[in-house]
């Protein structure tokens, strides 16, 4: 499978621009995309203190979807798994970037992680499990790898 292209961030506004869209449900669709969802997360855990992604961005991803013209279904839509394991991801990246960073080098920084790889889930999960009906609806462990606490 050829690697996709990494869609960097040009500067702080434009990752405060994605979350602020998400939590608003403005972000027009097409910009909602992988990049976004880390730029997102990550913009979150260090702007927003009273958003607790692992609580909060279940119902917050839910609701922009639908905001968006899409749904949320057993087979499209919100991931619980995918959500809560990049989650853990970006919160164990973003303990390994100094305070003083700026916010667009730090999520340019993760984009350009392992963490950041489309297909970095598949190290921990085998695709049937990870895209079962059981994993989109709730959390579920992994099946080939253990997850670092």
């Amino acid at each position: 499978m050829a690697p996709h292209s990494i869609r960097i961030f040009a500067d702080d506004a434009a990752v405060r621009h994605v979350g602020e869209g998400l939590l608003a449900r403005t972000l027009p669709k097409a910009e909602w995309t992988h990049e976004a969802h880390l730029a997102a997360c990550l913009w979150l855990m260090r702007e927003r203190p009273d958003f607790v992604p692992e609580r909060d961005l279940p119902g917050t991803i839910s609701a922009y979807n639908v905001a968006a013209g899409g749904e949320n279904t057993d087979h499209a839509g919100y991931h619980e798994t995918l959500t809560q394991l990049y989650i853990k991801g970006v919160r164990a990246f973003a303990e390994t970037v100094p305070e003083e960073a700026g916010l667009a080098d730090a999520v340019n920084a993760l984009l350009e992680s392992e963490i950041g790889d489309r297909n970095w889930p598949l190290c921990f999960y085998s695709k049937d499990r990870l895209f079962s009906v059981e994993a989109r609806r709730g959390w579920v462990e992994p099946d080939l790898a253990a997850l670092a606490d």
